[in-house]
C-alpha cells in the first residue's frame, strides 16, 4: 500500500513537473522539462512533436534525432508518438552528485535542414538514499576533567540525496552525560559533535556506550545509525594544536605523481608521549584516497595519482591531529587544480552528405558538426577555419556547432573529390589543435555536350577500297562521368547521287569507327562530305556535330586510252608515208593517248617498243610523236612497222602498244616502182638465198599491190560518198574512220592533213604527188575556200562552193583559247619538243580530259558546224571536211602535218621560223612541188 501511495506520489510530481517546465519554457529560447529520478526505462518526459510543432509522420521524413556529445544516452525518441521517453532509469546521484540542480542538456537535429533545437532536462531528486556514518562505530576519549560543554567531533555522515532529502539532524540514545549538536555552514555538509552536558567522572563510568541516529527530510523519512564508544581519560593538559585552522593551496593539473602539494603542522604543548602527534584525514572517500596521500608522522600531503582539471577543480580535506593520550584537533586543507592546456579541442561530425550535386546553389549544408575542448578558460576557447582556397565556408551555430556549407556553385570536372580539413585550435598556451577530414564527392550532372578534338577532320582513302574497310575514326570526349560521359556516334542524313549517305559510308555509334560500305571510284566521285553527330546518354541528352571530308585518292586502275590512230572499223589499215627524200627529224605522224586517271597515274610517256628496222624511226618520250631519226637510204626497205608503247606513271604502271605502218615513199606509184625494181641476185653461188629474196620480194610485192587496190577502192568509195554528201548539203562523207577517235562511243576529229593532188594528162596513167607539206598552223577560212589553187582537183573547188551555200557560221569565240603557257597537253609537251614539260598537276590532265570529252561530245550532237569556214580546220580531198573549233579546246599540240618537222602549234611556227598565219584563214605553202 505504501509502495502505491508512494508511486502516485511519483507521478503526480512528474506531471507538476512536466507543466511547470513547459510553462517555464515558453519564452525561453530553450526546450525544458523536468522529471523525478528513478523512473523506469520508457517513462514519458514531454512531446517533441507538439513542443516543435510538427506533425507524427514528418519527425521520419525529416529525420529527427537526438545528438548528444555524452557517450551514455539517457533519453530516446519514440517517431511513433512524437514522446520523448527515459532510456534507461537515471539516477540523479550518480549523475550529477551532490549539485543542487542537475541538468541534462542535449539537442534535437531536424536532418533534412539541419536544424538544432537545445533541450534540458531538470532531474529531480527524490528520497531514496539513506543517511550514512563513514564509520560504523566510533570511540571517542574525553579526560575526566573536561568542563561541561567541551565539544567533541564525531564521524562524519553523508546523505546523497539534496534538498529536503537530505540530512535534516541527528538523535542520540538517552543518557545523563552527552547531548549531539550540529555545526553547518550554509550548503556545507554538516559534522555532528558530541557535548558535554554533566563532567564525568571516570572512576564512576569509565565507559559510555551511545547510539547515533541521522535522520533526513524525506518522505518517507530514511535514518542511519552509528555507535559510539566513550572512554573516560586520564587529565592530559593539552591538545594538539594546528599552525592555521585553514590551509589553501593551488597546483596545477599536471604536477607529476609524489609530488608535495603541502604539509600540515600542528603543536603540543605536553612532554613525552602526550606531545607525540599523528595526522590523518578526517573524511575522505576511495576517490581521494587515490588522488592524496597524508604522512601520518609529517603532515606532508602529496599527489599519489594524476590530477585532472576536467574530473575535479576543488578538494576540500579535512585533517585532524591526535595526541596520544586521545586529544585532537583538526583543520581543512583546501586545494584548488589550476587547468593546463592538455586537452586537444575534438570535433564531433553530427550528420553530413557525403555526395552533393554539381549544381546545387551556393549555401547548400553539406555537414553540422560540433566542437569542443574540455580545458576551461581560453584554453577550452576554440577556433574553427577551414582553408580559403575551397568553395566552402562556415557557419556557427548553437552550442559550439558549425555548419559547412557552398560559397560557389561546385563543377564536377573541374574538382569530383573534396577532401576539407576542419583545423580547430584552442586559445591555450602553447595553442593545441586538431584536424578532421571530411570527404565530399561532387555527384555528375549532364551539364557538357560531347566534344571533338578538331572542328572537321580531312580523310584520304585510296578508291577501289575493299567494301567493310574502316576508314576513319572520330572520338568525342565527355567531361561527364556514367551515362553522362557515355557518347554515341551517328551520321547526318543526307543523300548522294540520289542515293542515301548511309548506303556509302557508316558508323559505329559505340566507337565511332567509320567504314566504307562500297568500294569508292575515283572517275565518279571524288569527295564525300559528312556530319557525324555524337550525343551523351544523360537526361536531357546533350550533343555536338563535327563535319567529315572523305577525300578518294586516285589510283592507277585505267590503262591509257590510244585516241590516234584509232583501229579502223571499216577493214582498212592506217598506213603513214615518209618520203625517201625526208631528213632526220621529219615527222611522220603523232601517237595520241589520254589515261582516265588524274595526277602522276595520268601522266603517259611514250617509247618505241618494236620496229623493223631499228635505228630508223624514234618515237618523242613526252609528245608520242614518231620522226625519223636518220636519213632514208634506199635500201631501207618499203613497208616500216613500228610498236609503240604507251605508258603512264602509276604504281604498278599500265601500258597499251599500238602498231604504226610506215609506207616510204614520195607517191604512191613509187611505191609500186620501187616494189617492181626490185631484181634477184644472178650469182649462182647465192641460189638459195636468191630463192629466198624472190619469194620474199614476191611476197612483199602481192602485199603491197594488195594494199594499193584496197587503198583506190577506198579512195574511190569515199570519193563516190562526198558527191553524195555534197548533194545532201552535207559535208562529211570524205572524212575516213581512221581521223576520228572514239571517246565513250562518240567520235572526234583530231588530225588534220593539207594535201595536193593533181592528174598528170600527158602520159596515160596518173598518180598523186605528195609536195612538201605547210608549216602553218592557222585554220582554213571561206575565203581560202574561194581562192582554188591550181593544183587542187575539181573536186576540192566543188566542196568549197557547196559550203558557201550554207548558212555562215558565228565567228569563233576567242576566249577559250589557252596562251602557250597554260595550254593543257594529253601526251605531248607544250612546245612539240622531247624535253617538253609534264602538265603542272593532275588538275592539268583532268581539265584537257574534259575538253576532249566536251569537244567529242560536241560533235556528236552536231553542235558543231562542218564546212570550210571560219574557225574550222580544213580538209584535204583524202580526209574529208572540217569540223567547227569554236567551243572545243585546242588540240593544235595534238595536230601534225606528214612530211614536216613541226607539230601545227604556235611554238612549232616561231620554232620553224614561220609567222603565224593572219585572222584570214588562207595558208601559205612551206615547199615547192616535187614532180617525179
Amino acid at each position: 500500500m505504501a509502495a502505491l501511495q508512494k508511486r502516485r506520489h511519483q507521478s503526480g510530481l512528474v506531471v507538476l513537473v512536466i507543466l511547470l517546465g513547459i510553462l517555464g519554457g515558453l519564452g525561453a529560447r530553450q526546450i525544458r522539462y523536468s522529471i523525478p529520478e528513478e523512473l523506469d526505462k520508457g517513462s514519458f518526459v514531454g512531446n517533441i512533436a507538439d513542443d516543435l510543432g510538427l506533425e507524427l509522420q514528418e519527425l521520419g521524413e525529416r529525420g529527427v534525432r537526438i545528438v548528444s556529445r555524452d557517450r551514455m544516452q539517457l533519453f530516446s525518441l519514440n517517431l511513433r508518438s512524437g514522446n520523448l521517453v527515459t532510456a534507461d532509469r537515471i539516477d540523479r546521484e550518480e549523475l550529477c552528485a551532490q549539485t543542487a540542480q542537475c541538468l541534462v542538456s542535449f539537442n534535437i537535429l531536424i536532418e533534412d535542414k539541419l536544424n538544432l533545437y537545445p533541450i534540458e532536462v531538470e532531474i529531480l531528486d527524490i528520497n531514496d538514499n539513506t543517511p550514512r556514518f563513514f564509520r560504523e562505530e566510533l570511540e571517542v576519549k574525553i579526560l575526566e576533567n573536561a568542563p561541561p560543554s567541551s565539544r567533541f567531533p564525531l564521524m562524519e555522515v553523508y546523505d546523497l540525496d539534496v534538498g529536503m532529502n537530505s540530512l535534516q539532524g541527528f538523535k542520540l540514545s538517552k543518557n545523563s552525560h552527552f547531548s549531539v549538536d550540529v555545526q553547518s555552514e550554509g550548503d556545507r555538509p554538516k559534522y555532528p559533535e558530541l557535548v558535554l552536558e554533566h563532567a564525568l567522572d571516570r572512576e564512576g563510568d569509565a565507559v559510555h556506550h551511545l547510539i547515533l541516529t541521522a535522520v533526513d527530510g524525506g518522505e518517507p523519512v530514511r535514518s542511519g545509525t552509528a555507535r559510539i564508544l566513550v572512554t573516560v581519560l586520564d587529565v592530559n593538559d593539552n591538545a594538539p594544536v594546528f599552525t592555521q585552522p585553514v590551509y589553501r593551496v593551488s597546483v596545477p593539473e599536471n604536477l607529476p605523481v609524489g609530488t608535495p602539494v603541502l604539509s600540515v603542522n600542528a603543536t603540543d604543548q605536553d612532554e613525552g608521549v602526550h606531545a607525540e602527534v599523528m595526522y590523518s584525514f578526517l573524511r575522505v572517500t576511495e576517490k581521494i584516497s587515490k588522488i592524496f596521500c597524508l604522512n601520518v608522522f609529517t603532515g606532508e600531503i602529496s599527489i599519489s595519482a594524476n590530477l585532472d582539471y576536467e574530473d575535479s577543480s576543488f578538494y576540500e580535506l579535512d585533517v585532524e591531529a591526535r595526541d596520544r593520550p586521545g586529544l585532537l584537533d583538526r583543520a581543512k586543507v583546501l586545494i584548488t587544480i589550476l587547468d593546463v592546456n592538455d586537452n586537444v579541442p575534438e570535433v564531433v561530425v553530427t550528420s553530413g552528405s557525403r555526395s552533393v550535386a554539381e549544381s546545387m546553389p551556393p549555401g547548400t549544408v553539406i555537414a553540422l558538426f560540433q566542437v569542443y575542448d574540455r580545458d576551461s578558460g581560453l584554453n577550452g576557447l576554440v577556433t574553427c577555419s577551414i582553408s580559403r582556397s575551397m568553395p566552402f565556408e562556415l557557419e556557427k551555430s548553437v552550442d559550439n556547432y558549425y555548419r559547412l556549407v557552398t560559397n560557389t556553385v561546385l563543377d564536377r570536372e573541374q574538382v569530383s573529390l573534396y577532401n576539407i580539413t576542419v583545423t580547430v585550435t584552442d586559445k591555450g598556451i602553447p595553442p593545441l589543435s586538431t584536424e578532421t577530414l571530411i570527404y565530399l564527392n561532387v555527384a555528375d550532372i549532364n551539364d557538357n555536350p560531347p566534344a571533338f578534338p578538331h572542328s572537321s577532320y580531312s580523310v584520304y582513302i585510296p578508291e577501289n577500297n575493299p567494301r567493310g574497310a574502316s576508314i576513319f575514326s572520330v572520338t568525342a570526349h565527355d567531361p561527364d562521368s556514367h551515362e553522362n560521359a557515355q557518347v554515341t556516334y551517328s551520321l547526318s542524313e543526307d543523300t548522294l547521287r540520289g542515293a542515301p549517305l548511309s548506303s556509302y559510308v557508316s558508323i559505329n555509334s559505340d566507337t565511332g569507327v567509320l567504314y566504307a560500305l562500297h568500294s569508292f571510284d575515283y572517275e565518279q566521285f571524288r569527295d564525300l562530305q559528312l556530319r557525324v553527330t555524337a550525343q551523351d546518354s544523360g537526361d536531357p541528352p546533350l550533343s555536338s556535330n563535327v563535319s567529315l571530308s572523305i577525300f578518294i585518292l586516285d589510283q592507277n586502275d585505267n590503262t591509257p586510252e590510244i585516241l590516234y590512230p584509232a583501229l579502223p572499223t571499216d577493214g582498212s589499215t592506217g598506213v603513214e608515208l615518209a618520203p625517201r627524200s625526208a631528213e632526220p627529224g621529219y615527222l611522220v605522224t603523232k601517237v595520241v593517248a589520254v589515261d582516265r586517271d588524274s595526277g602522276q597515274n595520268a601522266w603517259l610517256s611514250y617509247r618505241l617498243l618494236k620496229a623493223s628496222e631499228p635505228g630508223l624511226f624514234a618515237v618523242g618520250l613526252h609528245t608520242g610523236e614518231v620522226r625519223t631519226a636518220r636519213a632514208l637510204q634506199d635500201r631501207d626497205a618499203l613497208k616500216q612497222s613500228l610498236v609503240v608503247a604507251v605508258q603512264d606513271h602509276g604504281q604498278p604502271p599500265l601500258s597499251a602498244t599500238v602498231t604504226l605502218t610506215v609506207a616510204v615513199a614520195d607517191s604512191i606509184p613509187d611505191v609500186l616502182t620501187d616494189l617492181g625494181s626490185i631484181r634477184p641476185s644472178a650469182d649462182p653461188d647465192d641460189s638459195d638465198l636468191t630463192l629466198y629474196l624472190v619469194v620474199a620480194v614476191a611476197a612483199v610485192s602481192c602485199v603491197f599491190l594488195a594494199f594499193v587496190i584496197v587503198l583506190l577502192g577506198l579512195r574511190l568509195r569515199r570519193w563516190h560518198s562526198s558527191r553524195l554528201l555534197q548533194a545532201a548539203g552535207v559535208g562529211l562523207a570524205g572524212v575516213p574512220a581512221s581521223s576520228f577517235v572514239g571517246v565513250d562511243g562518240v567520235r572526234a576529229f583530231l588530225q588534220t592533213y593539207s594535201r595536193e593532188v593533181s592528174v598528170r594528162a600527158d602520159s596515160g596513167e596518173s598518180h598523186v604527188i605528195f609536195p612538201q607539206p605547210n608549216y602553218a598552223d592557222t585554220l582554213i577560212s571561206g575565203e581560202s575556200c574561194g581562192k582554188s589553187e591550181p593544183l587542187l582537183i575539181q573536186e576540192d573547188s566543188g566542196f568549197c562552193k557547196e559550203e558557201d551555200s550554207l548558212v555562215q557560221q558565228a565567228p569563233p569565240n576567242t576566249d577559250w583559247r589557252f596562251s602557250q603557257a597554260q595550254r593543257p597537253g594529253t601526251s605531248g609537251s607544250q612546245n612539240g619538243d622531247e624535253t617538253g614539260t609534264w602538265p603542272n598537276n593532275q588538275f592539268d590532265t583532268e581539265m584537257l580530259q574534259a575538253m576532249i570529252l566536251a569537244s567529242a561530245s560536241e560533235a556528236a550532237d552536231g553542235g558543231s558546224t562542218l564546212g570550210g569556214g571560219a574557225g574550222t580546220m580544213g580538209l584535204s580531198a583524202r580526209y574529208g571536211p572540217q569540223f567547227t573549233l569554236q567551243h572545243v579546246p585546242d588540240y593544235r599540240q595534238n595536230v601534225y602535218i606528214p612530211g614536216s618537222n613541226a607539230t601545227l602549234t604556235n611554238a612549232a611556227a616561231k620554232r620553224d621560223g614561220k609567222a603565224p598565219t593572219g585572222g584570214n584563214g588562207n595558208k601559205k605553202k612551206s615547199g615547192k612541188k616535187e614532180k617525179k
